[in-house]
């Protein structure tokens, strides 16, 4: 518990900061949107001259961007951007602080197992996640009541909204176990952008192809198909739990028995 409470008190400002820029950019991206809908004729025009696999690719759909879960779906997709980079900044960040800071010795010499100092260090990831997506969801949740100019559907905003943290733990995970194979990273902020842009751009890519949707976890919710059918794609769903589960059983297996270089 102790290991815990100081992980979730060393991670505090920073999941803080984070869930701040997240309100703000929602609070941001949807007070443009009475301005939008008053000429969306207009809009529709504009983004109707955009290439369709651009349109794609930016996660656009003309039909449906002028009700207010249509263009919430349309700018949630860089506030998921941004919630990927914090995911995967923690993940990175937790399982490879004490090899940067060269504290493992101090650590690993205590009554404790390792997989208690990962499994506590997970829990309070995962708290910290948890505590961004609530705060996240209440404000968006508000400001939606608040520029809405019709009546929507709540359950698809909701369904929306929870792609976030999905798409967190997903992130969250390879993040651990990028740290356990590469303990020594110099800069964590450095490989977390990285990693996140590429899985972005291929993301980008992917719109094109069904298939390739599979190699990258911003395309895992197809933001159309909940709009129309109110659910999740069980495939996609099935294969982010298993790259979630694989993620962190073998990050614990690789952390119980490799060699912990201390000072």
């Amino acid at each position: 518990m102790n290991i815990f409470l100081y992980e979730l008190k060393a991670y505090r400002k920073s999941t803080l900061i984070w869930t701040g820029a997240l309100v703000a950019l929602v609070i941001l991206f949807m007070s443009m949107f009475p301005s939008i809908s008053k000429e969306i004729d207009e809009f529709k025009k504009l983004l109707e001259g955009f290439p369709e696999g651009v349109r794609k690719a930016l996660g656009i759909q003309v039909e449906s961007i002028g009700s207010l879960n249509g263009f919430y779906s349309y700018v949630f997709l860089y506030i998921t951007l941004c919630g990927a980079i914090q995911a995967m900044n923690l993940g990175v960040s937790i399982s490879s602080k004490e090899i940067r800071e060269k504290t493992a010795d101090f650590l690993l010499t205590k009554p404790v197992t390792r997989t208690k100092i990962l499994g506590s260090k997970l829990l309070a990831a995962l708290t910290s996640l948890s505590f961004t997506n609530i705060v996240y969801i209440f404000f968006a949740i508000m400001i939606a009541n608040l520029v809405k100019v019709e009546a929507f559907s709540l359950y698809v905003f909701l369904l929306i909204s929870l792609t976030l943290l999905f798409t967190q733990l997903m992130m969250f995970a390879i993040g651990i176990f990028i740290a356990v194979i590469f303990p020594k990273l110099k800069s964590v902020i450095t490989v977390s952008l990285g990693v996140v842009f590429a899985f972005f751009l291929i993301g980008m890519v992917a719109a094109t192809e069904e298939a390739s949707r599979y190699f990258t976890p911003f395309k895992y919710f197809d933001y159309t198909y909940i709009m129309k059918q109110e659910r999740y794609e069980w495939s996609f769903l099935f294969v982010g739990l298993i790259l979630f589960t694989i993620s962190l059983a073998v990050s614990f297996i690789i952390y119980n028995k490799k060699d912990i270089h201390t000072v």
